[in-house]
Parts: structure tokens; sequence; C-alpha cells
């Protein structure tokens, strides 16, 4: 790497270069249960910074054809998507400042944590957020096209994304937006690579518009391939590159700048709380609960409860004494609840609204409509922040759960490939029984939770990955898992995206002929392939399986 150095350095790049091994064990792992050892880690301070990297690697692919670059912010990707055997690009590091804010428009650069962005936008939210909201960046949920709990009422983050800068694989960067026809005309008459990608991709979608339209998933919410579907409009003219950027995981080029659509903060808050001893009324509990329109409708199962229960202290840290004080004596009421037995399912069904009147209406009308099923019922209080009030003890064991997982829990480990499932939430009542049994047949430990609204379920075994005999097992399992979802006219990720898990399972969910345009897409953008090799379409289960962790 040391010619790669040097390159780097006479194309004028100003951030910092490391290859110690320390630095190199570090960015070999994210969330994910792969590791792979890169030999160089550089954190650009600039736009321009990115643009020489690139140039330096398009330059040197010739003589060096596994040369490549994979971004990466605040490694919490669970897809593997965040790790690479050549040049990790580090954008956390020095690319994660809050540009401006202009009303409901902010722009920030890729690295920025969600949680510091979040304490910056005031009365206005980036609704896209996913449970890992205190660690994650909002590069990464761009790349993985994140949602979360919102996503129910207010969508995916592509959703949000109306302008950003993008380093092509010519290594220039460019502003990137939606485009009337017109507009669109004129950039394919450009004389450049940005030409040649915009004019690759029109004719790309507009050959095969009836088969990418029918391509589209028939979920809610889903973060698999690329999104052409959204890309080219015939009925509205609008051309937007942007949708098949976002969720790319860096594959296609790297965001340097991103503009955001906000929304507004509503001021209350109310949780409706059910404790459902069996999942038999799922069928007809779920459209009910639907048809209240909530802003969220979340759940976990008995082992993330029970996780939460065990590891209670560990919360001490988190929070803080006084509001760990408050988390235990919140939790006695359900205490003696659970002393009659432990349910099965715990769900969450949150309503917001700008005066409390507005929000005690919705939940006690969601209450009175639901007195006739054998659940328990728990109102909380409502409040302007719901995660400071009686709500706070159900989303610290929600979105703590995969945290609880990994740091607590010593002699096994996080195993995510069945952790992001989708399949419309009128099937529940039949699919998550045979999940369960699917997840019993390989005694796997399991935890359940996830966005009920949508039919989104995160299911994190816990497994001795050192272990061949354990290692045997995700194959078979996945395998089982995918049939399942994909009877059920599912999608194999709602949030997490593809990366070295699930991409070599993207033929079983689109067919031949989609991955076919997915891997013309890549060959449109990244003629060279430069960017996260391995990953999405381009993955392969003989790489990724070769790459899954060994030592903890």
């Amino acid at each position: 790497m040391e010619e790669i150095k040097q390159a780097l350095a006479q194309h004028g790049f100003k951030g910092d270069v490391d290859d110690a091994p320390a630095t190199l064990g570090a960015y070999s792992h994210d969330a994910s249960m792969f590791e792979i050892k890169p030999k160089l880690v550089i954190a650009p301070k600039s736009g321009k910074d990115v643009e020489a990297a690139v140039k330096v690697v398009a330059e040197r692919k010739a003589h060096d054809a596994h040369l490549s670059l994979t971004a990466r912010s605040a490694g919490t990707d669970m897809s593997g998507a965040a790790i690479n055997d050549s040049v990790i690009v580090d954008f956390q590091r020095h690319l994660n400042k809050f540009i401006e804010q202009k009303d409901d428009k902010a722009t920030v650069q890729p690295g920025i944590f969600f949680r510091d962005f979040d304490k910056k936008t005031g009365n206005y939210l980036l609704p896209s957020y996913p449970a890992s909201r205190d660690l994650c960046s909002v590069g990464g949920m761009i790349n993985n096209n994140s949602g979360g709990e919102k996503s129910l009422e207010f969508g995916k983050t592509d959703k949000y994304v109306p302008r950003m800068k993008f380093v092509f694989a010519d290594g220039v960067e460019r502003v990137v937006k939606p485009l009337n026809k017109k507009q669109l005309d004129e950039k394919m008459k450009q004389n450049d690579f940005e030409g040649k990608v915009y004019k690759g991709m029109y004719e790309l979608l507009e050959k095969n518009y009836d088969v990418i339209q029918a391509a589209k998933p028939k979920v809610s919410k889903d973060s698999t391939g690329y999104h052409l579907w959204n890309v080219w409009n015939r009925e509205t003219g609008v051309f937007d590159l942007s949708q098949a950027i976002i969720g790319a995981q860096g594959t296609l080029g790297f965001v340097t700048e991103a503009t955001l659509q906000l929304v507004p903060r509503q001021k209350h808050s109310g949780l409706l709380v059910l404790f459902m001893r069996d999942i038999d009324e799922l069928g007809e509990l779920i459209p009910k609960i639907l048809e209240h329109k909530p802003a969220t409708f979340e759940s976990f199962d008995d082992q993330t409860l029970w996780l939460s229960i065990k590891f209670m202290p560990s919360f001490l840290k988190l929070l803080g004494p006084a509001k760990f004080i408050h988390l235990v004596t919140s939790l006695i009421p359900d205490g003696l609840q659970l002393l009659r037995g432990i349910p099965k399912l715990i769900l969450m069904v949150e309503f917001n609204g700008n005066t409390e009147e507005e929000v005690r209406y919705k939940v006690s009308q969601l209450h009175k409509d639901l007195s006739h099923m054998k659940a328990r019922y728990e109102i909380n209080g409502f409040e302007e922040n719901p995660t400071e009030g009686s709500s706070e003890k159900f989303w610290i064991m929600r979105r703590r759960s995969f945290q609880l997982l990994r740091s607590k829990v010593k002699d096994k480990h996080t195993a995510p490939f069945i952790d992001d499932l989708i399949v419309n939430p009128e099937h529940l009542s039949e699919f998550l029984p045979k999940i369960r049994k699917i997840i019993k047949k390989y005694k796997l430990f399991a935890t359940i939770a996830g966005h009920m609204g949508d039919g989104n379920f995160h299911i994190i075994p816990l497994m001795k990955l050192e272990d061949p005999k354990d290692r045997k097992k995700i194959m078979p399992a996945m395998k089982e898992v995918n049939t399942l979802v994909l009877k059920y006219g599912g999608s194999l990720s709602g949030e997490h995206n593809d990366g070295l898990v699930r991409g070599p399972w993207l033929e079983q969910m689109y067919g031949k002929e989609v991955v076919h345009l997915f891997r013309e897409t890549k060959n449109i953008f990244d003629p060279l392939h430069i960017f996260n090799p391995h990953k999405k379409a381009n993955a392969t289960w003989d790489y990724s399986y070769s790459h899954i962790r060994e030592r903890f």
C-alpha cells in the first residue's frame, strides 16, 4: 500500500492515512457476523479528498485488480457492508459536520451521528431513524435506506433526501437531485462520465420499464437490490438518480453531503401496551390497530423481555442514576402483572399529536375497540418527550435489545443473518409460529423484535460462531427462512440491506433477469468495480461464508 499512500499525497489528499495493525484490526468488522481485514484506512477531510481517493484507485486498478474502496461511518452495519480487504474510507472522523438548516431542510456531511444531528434540528425531525439511533450515522442511514419505528407513518430515508453531493467513479463530485425530462435530456447530451451514467441508466430503465416496475416488492418497506423502479417515472416525467444511490451501500459511489427533508415534531405522545399470552388473535388484532393509523406499532418477544430484566443493571451506566431509578420503579406494576404469566409478545402502539387531548382520544378509541380481545392493556402518560416519561421502559427494551445481546451474553455472539425479514401484517398469525418452528428446529437462541405494523421483524440468533457446528446451521436455516418469507410475498430485508449476508440470495427473491439489471446498474455507475466489492448483487455465499468471524 506504499504506492497508494504516495499517490494520495501526489493528488493532494489531506486526510489521515493509517495502516497500523491496531487500526486495521479495529476496522475489520462492523456489527455483522463477518470479519475482513483491510490493508489501509483513510479518513478524508473534504470532498476533494474523496475525489482524490477515487481517482487514485481508478488509476491503479489496472495494476491491482483487487484494489477497491469501501465507505464506513459509524460501523453499525449489520449486513457486513462496511468492511473490505482493501481500502476503508472513514467518513465519520472528519466529514461529520452539520452544515446548515433552513426551516424544514438541513444539510449535513455523512459522518455525523444521528444523535448529534437530532439535537440540532429543533422542532423538526428526520423520521426514518433506526433503533440504533444513538449509535448510527446519517450517512449510514442514507446508504442503507434505513427505517425504524416511525416508518409506519412516515416511510423510509429514500423519501427524505431531495439533494446530495456524490462522487462518481471518475472521481468528480457532483450534485444529484430529481430532474424533469428536459433536464434529463440535457444531462444525457454531456460528453463526460456523468452524461454517460445518466444515458446508460435511462436506456436501461426505459428498455426494461415494465419488468422493473413489476419487480418492486409488495411490502411497505424494502432495502434489497437497487430501487430502479423509483428512478424513472414515465407518468410524471421525473428522473431521480438518487433513488438508485440511496440504499446502494456505497457500491455505486460515495455520498459526501446530503440535504434532508425534515418533518415537524409533534409535542405529545401516548402509548398503549398489550401483553399477549398467545398470538392466535394477531390476524384480527393487527388490522384493527392499523385502522386507527398509529404513529408507531412495535413489538418484542418474551426472550427480549427476559434479557432486559436479567441485565437491568447495565441500564444504570446507560441512563444515569436518576433515570435508572425511575426506570426500575416504573417497572414494578408490570412486574406484578408478569407474575401471572409471561406474555409471548409485548405490543406497543403509539399515537402522536399536538395536544394531550388529541392523543388521549386516539388511545382511548383504540382501547375501546380492543376491549373484547384477550390481552392486557397499559395506557401510558402523555409527554412532550415520550422517551422521558412512563413509556420509556418499553422503548429502552425495544431499542436496546441488540446492544444487550452483543455485550452481555458472553459465551455466544450475535449472528444477524435472519435479522430483517418483512411480510405483510395480515400473514403474521400464520407466519410467526412457522418462524419460531424453524428457530427451534436449529436450536437457535434468538430474540424477536420488530415493527409489527409493517410486518418487519429483527430475529437475532445467539451462536458460537467459532464452532463449525454452529456455523453450518447458518445456510440451511437461512434458506428455510428465506423460502418461508418469499412464500408469503415478503422481502428478505426491510431496513438492514443486503451487504454480504443477503446479497447472495437476491436471485432467489427477484429472479435472474432483475438481478442482471442490478448488475448492469453497478456496471454503468462503476465500470471498473472500485466501490465496495462482494456486496449486494455481486455477493456470493462462498465468499461471505468464508469471512464469518472465528475470533471474538
